[in-house]
């Protein structure tokens, strides 16, 4: 009787060709890859959204883009997501050994004072500004499943929709070139892009929240940055 022995060598082999093949292919397929520094828009996204998920203001990605108004972007198109850091000239100077020329800075974006605030629904505030359940970024105020969500200020809706990640349908209001609010977790959305809105509106009704209880998660952002909706709102 003649006994074989099988390598086990021959399946790690096996294994790390297939795992190679795949590699060679992703790569080939056209698969994107991501830094910290750069953005590739994808299909639905507007600079506002794409300045919300990273904490930046939509003017600075427009100007470090030479976007314009920031109206026009395209699925696929590289986003910079850091001030540019120097022209070609400088970066040929340093690697001639010479000292890079400075680039003019860009001037500083001019400050719209804040609306008057109004509160966007009933009810108390369950998880404060920065704590958790939730983003941390805005506060949950607890309802009722199909409570009325108003506008807090008047302003323009950017946002309507549920491509934001932990927001569930999710609306954004600009009021001016300084401060947004967002109105998260809701059941149902009554306003759509580019829709002028007045303060008090309806716009939404109140959906679940983390626990599955009815929130609203409802948010302030000056140039782009959270800051705590009580700073804000009157008092009640």
């Amino acid at each position: 009787m003649t006994i074989r022995f099988r390598s086990p060598f021959r399946h790690r082999h096996l294994l790390a060709a297939l795992l190679l093949t795949l590699l060679v292919s992703a790569c080939s397929t056209g698969f994107v890859s991501f830094s910290r520094d750069v953005h590739v828009v994808r299909s639905g996204e507007t600079l506002f959204t794409i300045a919300w998920r990273y904490g930046q203001d939509h003017r600075n990605l427009a100007r470090w883009n030479n976007l314009g108004d920031g109206s026009l972007i395209y699925p696929g198109q590289r986003i910079r997501l850091t001030p540019p850091s120097g022209s070609s000239g400088a970066r040929r100077g340093a690697a001639a050994g010479t000292s890079p020329a400075k680039k003019n800075p860009l001037p500083p974006i001019p400050a719209s004072p804040p609306p008057a605030w109004a509160w966007p629904t009933s009810g108390g505030i369950a998880v404060e500004f920065g704590q958790r359940p939730g983003s941390g970024t805005g506060v949950l105020i607890a309802g009722r499943t199909d409570q009325s969500i108003l506008a807090a200020a008047a302003g323009q809706v950017v946002y309507a929709g549920s491509g934001l990640i932990g927001y569930g349908r999710l609306i954004i209001i600009k009021h001016n070139d300084t401060y947004l609010s967002a109105y998260g977790h809701n059941a149902s959305l009554l306003v759509k892009e580019g829709q002028s809105i007045r303060q008090g509106q309806r716009i939404a009704t109140m959906g679940e929240g983390p626990g599955q209880k009815p929130r609203l998660h409802f948010e302030i952002r000056r140039n782009g940055k959270p800051v705590n909706p009580r700073q804000f709102l009157p008092a009640r």
